[in-house]
């Protein structure tokens, strides 16, 4: 009898621990599960040092796992509203992505503004002796009739189509990326030549070289703009320390401008630069990781 209850107690015992074990399992899968963020961005010089940086910090500071992926605005939006990307930090508002926030703005969380003061425009060399839009069809040919873009998908890129229009302009928009925008810009600033750029602040390339924003009188680019994090509609529920270091992760144009001038000016990956970066500004941000 003792014999037969030794038997029933012991396997009362392994199914006990078999139990629990496998409840803890659950748990860690649950934990792996929820470790990778999943971060969208265009290829714009401030959103690739942004993303960069948000991915150091999680990694290094907060335990997780980050995945990137480089893509234009639009399957971007359409992502984070999907629920596939955990946030995007290169929003522009009101203007430049108002047509994203009214497409998907019930679908998407904005957690909050990251950078203030930035603009949109036709950017030119200070030596270009025009100030205006409105000026560009008198030198035309000293442009070559063409205003070099980014992304076709790029709320800049819009803005300029609807501006040829309004301006009555005799141009014609070639698209391309961030990276081929100034390297146009370069390739004309050596040989001092005209060019005219679709072109943002903050960006790195006004540290590099003198530049200017044309005049814009009819607003077609709008005012000042700030660049806000957008994330999909669950994140705070499901990840609320994530969500919190996205709330407060902001910088203004000195610490923004410097990060995006080491990247752009380096020859290691971004990534590794921007943890340079964060270690070099460690008070800074320890200040944006949620309190325990």
């Amino acid at each position: 009898m003792k014999k037969i209850l030794w038997k029933v107690s012991a396997l009362l015992l392994v199914s006990i621990l078999s139990l629990f074990t496998f409840a803890g399992c659950g748990q860690t899968g649950k934990k792996e599960e929820q470790a990778t963020i999943k971060l969208g961005y265009v290829n714009w010089a401030e959103g690739v040092a942004m993303t960069n940086l948000a991915q150091a910090i999680l990694e290094d500071k907060m335990g997780y796992e980050v995945e990137t992926t480089m893509a234009d605005a639009a399957p971007i939006f359409t992502s984070v509203a999907k629920g596939n990307y955990d946030a995007f930090l290169d929003a522009w508002l009101p203007v430049t992505h108002e047509s994203y926030m009214e497409k998907y703005g019930d679908d998407i969380v904005n957690l909050g503004t990251n950078y203030e003061g930035a603009r949109i425009g036709l950017v030119v060399p200070e030596y270009v002796d025009i100030d205006s839009i409105d000026q560009l069809n008198d030198v035309k040919d000293k442009f070559g009739g063409r205003i070099v873009g980014i992304d076709s998908g790029a709320g800049i890129m819009m803005a300029t189509d609807k501006a040829i229009p309004e301006y009555g302009l005799e141009y014609k928009v070639v698209p391309g990326s961030g990276p081929t925008m100034t390297a146009a810009l370069k390739k004309a600033i050596d040989k001092k030549e005209w060019v005219v750029v679709t072109g943002w602040a903050p960006h790195w390339k006004f540290a590099k070289w003198d530049l200017k924003f044309l005049e814009d009188p009819k607003g077609i680019y709008g005012e000042a703009e700030h660049i806000d994090t957008v994330a999909r509609k669950d994140l705070e529920e499901d990840l609320p320390d994530v969500a919190q270091f996205f709330k407060n992760f902001k910088m203004d144009s000195q610490q923004l401008g410097g990060l995006m001038g080491e990247i752009a000016e380096s020859e290691k990956d971004p990534l590794e630069t921007a943890r340079e970066w964060m270690n070099e500004n460690e008070e800074l941000v320890n200040s944006w990781l949620p309190q325990e």
